[in-house]
């Protein structure tokens, strides 16, 4: 893409330019996002105008000109990505993803009543419906690219390979994010059928779900041979071989758990033959794909998790001291990944999400789309979570099932029954706190402190250009700005505990502030960590797998040694102990700690959601009722304000036809032998 066409971009792109519902002063409250200096940076964000390529198939004989052609075929391959942006971004605000607010861990609280309807099931087939039909459109788009790319006379063999390894790719990809929310889809045959017809000309019925996780499996395979294990920092938007294969490891999980693996629950979804698309028979071997997939990563020894250095001294106000972990003998006196003693578990964690690293120097994150993620990226996130006298949306906030799932310093469960009472009197107490905060709040694990905006948090947002504007410590008790406020009721942290992850310390919206850009954790090495152990836990017998390229293969089986060692590494990185042997022994007890550990390490990013319907535990989780602060009380009866209450304005219900989204009537109507998913309704 010329520099023309770049330019071009940056003037005509949406930036954030306020948020619904929002009005006066508070609407100029806006996200000034870095321009990135890296060109590649903005393949996702290419303007319309010059990567619509539709145009030139009006004469099909034009394929022979726009494919021969370098900067054509380079074009149409941009214009192919684009479709992952907005609707279909993996993490982002509730505008684009939804999914990732509305499960038992995280809430908006603007946006009018759109949360409520959410939760209670309100919503109806109308609603975020474009990532069908723009996945549709990425699928075509990439197919003829496939079909087209080796006519190209000014690209190497190698290039030709790369890019339509990457349009194979975004192929899968699409078919993966409808996959994830829909159920099984339609997979559009790659031969037989003239592949330049739109998607709304075609009439298919939905494949099953197995179908659907073999063919993009497989998809995912072939392109990871032909893609390279690294990209330069231009094209760090471009999808690696680590990509493929993480992406595959993700489908092979879904495929082998609760929701799809022999579920009887779900015998009512069929096509419209009335072919049963669930499987009703369990297989343990889809445990074990899912298992050797993830291997297929971790054998690349390209990935690691990040670590931040141990700070025996302060090094600036952002990287102050590190706060060591309670003494243990197996891990206080070993250095990573056998121990936490040169590392800084509070920054590792912290530094992965907040814009501290550079793309390029995050050795953790295995796809993302990097910095551009649109008007509702993750820099919006910060904007709704920052509080309300710091000019943010003070909108975001966390469940007390959240707060209470992260652990003890030292790795013990949060105590419930009693809860612990008093306060900190002043900031060396129990560093990080502050001074007057609840003592519920001491001596937690390090990922809750980069998480976790308690009442009573430092708010550094040290690019403020006044120095009084800096170091705000925030209480949303009621009376206070950021508290409950009759005349803003939408903007309150309704639960009393807000977010903290993405958060930088350099961000600030007050006057000269900025916000450092944040780089999207689509994939990274610590979720397919997490995939293996989950898989390998579920392993009742050996199996043996053939690897990605076909050429060996992968013993797996439940070994408590082999899940240890990786999951240890997690829990090191984060300060706290590794699962002890009883842990280890019991496949109930690894399968309730595993769960938990994805709640907390993959915490606002898009996981939970899901994670709760393929486990098939949303019935249960998703209809307790939210707990969260008593936001009625004032600074004056502070003892009363931390005993959990329900949150009235946070209703939670859960039926059967949440478990996937509704088709919309729209689709049904174009593709007469589509089905709708279970409890949804169909047109007249």
């Amino acid at each position: 893409m010329n520099k023309t066409k770049v330019n071009k971009w940056l003037e005509t792109s949406g930036q954030p330019t306020g948020h619904a519902g929002h009005t006066g002063s508070r609407a100029k409250r806006l996200v000034v996002p870095f321009l990135c200096a890296l060109t590649g940076l903005l393949l996702l964000g290419s303007c319309k105008k010059y990567l619509d390529m539709d145009h030139f198939f009006k004469d099909r004989l034009n394929t022979d000109t726009l494919f021969t052609r370098r900067d054509y075929s380079e074009q149409w391959l941009a214009s192919t990505y684009i479709h992952l942006r907005s609707e279909n971004a993996d993490v982002a605000s509730k505008g684009l993803t939804p999914f990732n607010f509305i499960s038992d861990d995280m809430f908006f609280g603007d946006r009018d009543d759109k949360y409520r309807r959410y939760k209670n099931g309100e919503y109806d087939e109308t609603w975020d419906q474009s990532s069908w039909s723009s996945c549709y459109q990425g699928i075509r788009k990439a197919s003829i690219f496939i079909h087209n790319i080796d006519k190209n006379r000014e690209m190497s063999p190698e290039e030709i390979a790369d890019n339509k390894a990457q349009a194979r790719f975004l192929r899968a990809y699409y078919y993966w994010l409808l996959l994830r929310k829909y159920g099984p889809v339609p997979i559009v045959a790659d031969e037989g059928i003239d592949y330049t017809i739109e998607y709304e000309n075609l009439s298919q019925p939905r494949n099953s779900y197995d179908e659907c996780v073999d063919f993009i499996t497989k998809e995912l395979a072939t392109a990871a041979r032909d893609l390279p294990l690294q990209r330069t920092n231009r094209d760090a938007a471009r999808p690696t071989k680590g990509a493929a294969l993480g992406a595959r490891a993700k489908v092979y999980l879904f495929g082998a758990s609760p929701l799809f693996n022999g579920n009887p629950e779900m015998a009512d979804l069929v096509d419209n033959t009335g072919r049963q698309l669930i499987s009703q028979s369990y297989d343990e071997t889809k445990w074990a794909k899912a298992a050797a997939a993830a291997k297929d990563v971790i054998d690349m020894n390209v990935y690691k998790l990040f670590t931040a250095p141990f700070n025996a001294q302060d090094q600036s106000a952002t990287q102050p001291r590190t706060i060591v972990p309670p003494y243990h003998p197996l891990y206080s006196d070993n250095a990573f990944p056998l121990g936490w003693k040169d590392i800084d578990p509070f920054q590792s964690y912290s530094q992965l999400f907040n814009g501290a690293l550079a793309y390029n120097a995050n050795p953790e994150i295995i796809f993302s789309r990097v910095t551009e993620q649109s008007s509702e990226g993750i820099s919006q996130m910060v904007l709704h979570q920052v509080p309300f006298s710091l000019k943010g949306w003070n909108t975001h906030g966390i469940t007390q099932k959240q707060a209470d799932a992260y652990y003890m310093n030292d790795g013990a469960n949060v105590p419930l029954n009693p809860r612990v009472t008093g306060f900190t009197t002043n900031k060396e107490d129990h560093k990080p706190l502050p001074a007057n905060v609840s003592m519920q709040y001491a001596n937690r694990e390090p990922r809750f402190y980069a998480s976790v905006a308690y009442n009573g948090s430092m708010w550094e947002g040290t690019s403020a250009r006044k120095v009084e504007d800096r170091y705000k410590q925030v209480f949303y008790y009621r009376g206070h700005t950021d508290g409950k406020q009759p005349s803003s009721p939408a903007f309150h942290i309704r639960t009393g505990m807000g977010i903290k992850k993405y958060y930088n310390p350099f961000d600030s919206f007050m006057e000269g502030g900025f916000v450092v850009p944040k780089i999207e954790p689509a994939i990274r090495y610590a979720e397919m960590l997490l995939i293996y152990a989950e898989a390998l836990n579920e392993l009742n017998g050996t199996h043996t797998i053939p690897n990605y390229l076909g050429t060996g293969s992968i013993t797996v089986g439940r070994n408590a040694a082999e899940i240890s060692k990786y999951i240890s590494q997690i829990r090191i990185r984060a300060g706290v102990p590794d699962f002890d042997a009883g842990v280890y022994a019991s496949k109930e007890n690894l399968r309730k700690a595993l769960k938990r550990e994805r709640q907390i390490e993959l915490f606002a990013e898009g996981h939970r959601y899901y994670d709760l319907r393929r486990w098939k535990d949303a019935p249960i989780e998703e209809s307790t009722p939210v707990m969260g602060c008593n936001m009625n009380m004032t600074e004056d009866q502070r003892d009363l304000f931390y005993i959990p209450v329900a949150v009235p304005s946070m209703p939670t219900i859960f039926v059967k036809k949440m478990y996937l989204w509704p088709i919309s009537h729209s689709e049904l109507r174009t593709n007469r032998k589509l089905t709708q998913n279970p409890g949804w309704t169909t047109f007249n």
